[in-house]
């Protein structure tokens, strides 16, 4: 069965039916059909949509829909790495180097590394809760050098040794988000309590990445030196997020800077909501959940 599509057309015609026209699906160059399906689900777009027709399968097998990859929601309901890790490196092959946009959680080496050698002008990179280390990053920095998003947050295992090789290459960088999960306390002298203080990611940033203009560190370690640094080198920032960050301590000179700032979150604001993906997990394989075909080559 032919499958039609209505096309508007230019003529007045008032009424109810003028001025349209139809179309076969087949007739649709690709670029134009990539454009209908952009804004689907990657999950949607890649489990229901080739079945619909050939000429819907040929355009999805195709670069032409993947220039922006979103498996947010998706990650969140699969949350097993060694899935996202198959999916993310089919649909970055799949997307033939003009990958724009990548948002995936619970990415780890394999994924991070099939992505840094299959992009060349990726410009958002959201992989929070992700299990990449420091040495891969530092490793495959330099393929990044397009970035201007970047979100790391709850990505433990990268330290200021992966954000400093990051902050060196990308130098397009105008977003960074990296919260955090709230720190552990310590047993001070005086048998009070405090948060262990680290000010190494916050100079890494004032140091590498003073193009930032949007910046979110919840729950962050560092201290009132450490903003300083921040606020005194990155001189363009507009949003500044350091919600639970209690090591900093608002004095004078501090919190004259930060009202400078258009946006700004101070470290006593209570609703932070939290990011997780636990207890959503689904359990499913990525052949179960229709994302590729696990038996197809693309």
């Amino acid at each position: 069965m032919e499958k039609w599509v209505a096309v508007s057309g230019g003529g007045g015609g008032g009424g109810g039916g003028g001025g349209g026209r139809w179309s076969r699906w087949e007739d649709m160059i690709p670029e134009v059909l990539a454009l209908v399906f952009v804004g689907m689900p990657a999950d949607v777009l890649a489990r229901t949509v080739p079945f619909v027709c050939r000429s819907w399968r040929e355009v999805v097998a195709g670069p032409y829909c993947w220039s922006e990859i979103d498996l947010d929601q998706w990650c969140r309901r699969v949350d097993r790495s060694d899935v996202i890790n198959f999916v993310v490196r089919r649909l970055v092959r799949r997307s033939r180097g003009t990958l724009r946009r990548l948002s995936a959680y619970r990415l780890s080496n394999s994924g991070f590394f099939s992505v840094a050698t299959s992009v060349r002008f990726l410009s958002v990179l959201q992989i929070p809760m992700s299990d990449v280390t420091d040495r891969i990053v530092e490793k495959h920095a330099e393929s990044f050098s397009t970035l201007s998003v970047l979100d790391i947050s709850y990505c433990l295992k990268i330290t200021s040794k992966g954000m400093e090789a990051l902050g060196k290459h990308c130098k397009a960088l105008v977003q960074l988000t990296r919260n955090m999960p709230p720190p552990e306390f310590e047993t001070t002298q005086d048998d009070g309590v405090a948060a262990k203080v680290d000010d190494g990611e916050a100079m890494v940033i004032a140091n590498n990445m003073a193009g930032l203009e949007h910046l979110e560190l919840a729950y962050g370690k560092f201290s009132h030196h450490g903003l300083a640094a921040i606020l005194t080198n990155c001189t363009v920032l507009q949003i500044l997020d350091v919600r639970g960050c209690w090591n900093v301590k608002m004095e004078d000179n501090i919190e004259a800077m930060c009202a400078k700032i258009q946006s700004f979150r101070d470290p006593w604001e209570d609703d932070y909501e939290f990011s997780s993906s636990e207890d959503e997990g689904d359990n499913s394989s990525a052949e179960d959940v229709g994302l590729v075909d696990c038996n197809a080559s693309d």
